[in-house]
């Protein structure tokens, strides 16, 4: 996944999660979770803390 397409992922789920007018489908986020979840452990960031 290139950083442009894990971004719009970290948006998407952003929004699924915080914007009120868009409907909350669990399915959805927890499908974008896994795969942000895989790239975070191919690149190593899983668990590091953002400076």
């Amino acid at each position: 996944m290139t950083d442009a397409e894990y971004a719009r992922k970290l948006d998407e789920l952003d929004r699924l999660l915080n914007d009120p007018d868009v409907p909350m489908e669990p399915e959805k986020v927890w499908s974008l979770l896994a795969e942000i979840a895989r790239r975070d452990m191919a690149t190593g960031h899983a668990g590091r803390a953002q400076a």
